[in-house]
């Protein structure tokens, strides 16, 4: 047996051949079993491997000569990613770079290259106790430089302070950090934590106050501002969480009488995509938007207090008539406050449906038929199922596919469609598999079911891409489809115009799905000059199919 492991330079590894020879002359191992097993895992070609990667990273970081150029190449190439995707579908060299990029080989190298130059490959130890008298009070001095950090007098005894909030505590009587702003000063110094009490506020003894006592004195200092603390028992984590969440409704801080500080507050609107970095409060989360450079964080209504208010503002409501009908559908949905999303990255060869949506005469199937003319080989669009019988000057497997009621309720009760309902006494409805075979053939599916087919659509099998086609203004709807001679939708026996009530209906049933499943949709066109519309549509076609864009967290794990 050998008595030494030769590393890969053709020499010996001192440490392991030492270990082999005090082995050998040890009397404690009498099991000549364990012996065996101990010098065939020292001679082992895996260990051998292991200590040479650990001499030479070890040689890199004791070498002042060698060092990286960056410790967070990851990131590098996530940005870099971002940049190429909107170029693929114009340059080969730019989609070939963004695919090679994505291939976990190279991205492997790239973290195992970070975690050397963070250094994040040494053991982690936990911290040596420090034995404290029990009778002496640790008291720590943390100065801030007073800044536009917001202040304020809250209705929940919760004043923000330099980037931090305080409160009385209800058992002690005490005043304490209640909350710590992410990338406020407090949470950039390090130093201030959730439970520390407060005891003196530049040299002025805060005890028997009220947080309004308090915030008085910051307002009235200048510069720098010198807290006195007593730490807390236990400091809660303040690292960021990475949790991006896409906005089901509009916020407005300056109109919520409940938030602890308006000017702690972010506003954000239906559809912006929010950064939610502490979801520590039960109430009351931590965000930032999406992209924006701000460094503080804001508060925003956490997902069980938005449901709440949203529940609550149901059961006040006491609709009538229409508005009746429209609040009983809403019950049936989702409470919508927040998805939490991810980027989708385009994969090649594998395109995500697109989906229309519109009131009936808003003009989304013409949309469909003028992208699916505009590259039949590209775009294609299942033929749907009906039970109505064909009319004159149709053809079957074109308009559509006719089949009895029988035939189709069976095939509904079986799963078959991923939508289907009924219309003037006949089913419609489009298969699961016509779009399967669509997408599997590496063409983009183009879908333009009922709006209340959006639930089943949108999975993670399909991962489509909504987009909600709108009419303009009454005046501008008229105006447009006057000039174009658009021939009514509603009215199936006659060739004629729009109808000012048709105009009127199509702009509420428009206003029912925006409220009802708008915050589904991915994006949104205006179908004012059908010419300008389809080009826009075409544009998010080609953006579906290169870029990165935002999608349910689900469908990207």
């Amino acid at each position: 047996m050998a008595a030494a492991i030769m590393a890969s330079d053709g020499g010996y590894d001192p440490v392991i051949s030492k270990l082999i020879t005090s082995l050998k002359e040890t009397d404690n191992l009498s099991d000549e079993q364990d012996l065996g097993f101990l010098q065939n895992l020292l001679q082992s070609k895996e260990l051998n491997a292991l200590v040479n990667v650990h001499s030479k990273v070890a040689k890199i970081n004791k070498d002042d000569r060698i060092a990286p150029l960056l410790s967070a190449s990851m990131q590098v190439l996530m940005e870099v990613l971002e940049l190429l995707a909107p170029r693929c579908h114009i340059s080969p060299i730019c989609k070939e770079m963004f695919h090679l990029l994505q291939t976990p080989h190279l991205q492997s190298v790239l973290l195992a290259h970070d975690a050397i130059a963070q250094k994040d490959f040494y053991p982690h130890l936990p911290d040596i106790p420090v034995e404290v008298d029990e009778d002496e009070e640790t008291i720590k001095i943390v100065q801030l430089v007073k800044s536009n950090e917001p202040l304020c007098a809250g209705a929940q005894s919760a004043e923000p302070i330099v980037g931090a909030t305080i409160k009385t505590d209800e058992e002690t009587g005490k005043i304490i950090i209640a909350r710590i702003m992410h990338g406020g000063a407090a949470d950039r110094s390090g130093l201030i934590h959730v439970g520390d009490e407060v005891i003196e506020v530049n040299n002025i003894n805060v005890e028997g106050k009220t947080p309004s006592d308090v915030l008085s004195i910051l307002q009235n200092s200048e510069g720098t501002i010198t807290f006195k603390l007593v730490p807390s028992d236990g400091k809660l984590d303040q690292r960021e969480s990475k949790v991006r969440v896409k906005a089901y409704f509009n916020y407005e801080p300056d109109g919520d009488p409940y938030i602890p500080c308006k000017e702690a507050g972010l506003g954000f609107q239906r559809g912006d995509i929010l950064h939610i970095v502490s979801q520590d409060d039960s109430y009351w989360w931590q965000a930032r938007k999406e992209g924006e450079k701000t460094t503080r964080a804001g508060l925003i209504p956490s997902r069980a207090l938005q449901e709440r208010r949203i529940l609550h503002d149901r059961t006040q409501k006491e609709p009538d008539g229409d508005t009746k009908t429209e609040n009983d559908d809403f019950d049936r949905e989702m409470i919508a406050t927040y998805e939490e999303v991810a980027k989708l990255y385009p994969r090649p060869g594998v395109f995500r449906p697109i989906v229309l949506i519109g009131a009936p005469g808003v003009g989304r199937n013409e949309l469909k038929r003028r992208l699916v003319a505009r590259d039949p080989e590209k775009y294609k669009s299942p033929v749907p199922y009906t039970t109505r019988p064909m009319r004159p000057g149709e053809v079957a497997g074109r308009e559509y596919l006719f089949v009895t009621r029988d035939k189709m309720e069976a095939d509904i009760a079986a799963g078959k469609f991923i939508e289907h309902g009924e219309y003037k006494g006949h089913l419609y409805g489009t298969a699961s598999e016509s779009v399967k075979a669509i997408v599997n053939a590496g063409c983009v599916c183009i879908l333009g079911p009922h709006y209340q087919a959006l639930k089943s659509l949108r999975t993670v099998q399909l991962k489509p891409y909504i987009i909600h086609i709108r009419p303009p203004s009454f005046e501008e709807l008229k105006k447009t489809r006057t000039k174009a001679r658009a021939r009514s939708t509603f009215d199936e026996t006659n060739s004629r115009g729009f109808s000012d009530e048709e105009f009127n209906e199509m702009i509420r049933s428009d206003e029912r799905i925006n409220f009802l499943y708008g915050h589904f949709c991915d994006d949104e066109i205006e179908n004012c000059e059908l010419t300008e519309a389809f080009e826009k549509l075409v544009t998010l076609a080609n953006k579906c199919e290169s870029e990165p864009l935002w999608a349910p967290a689900s469908w990207v794990q």
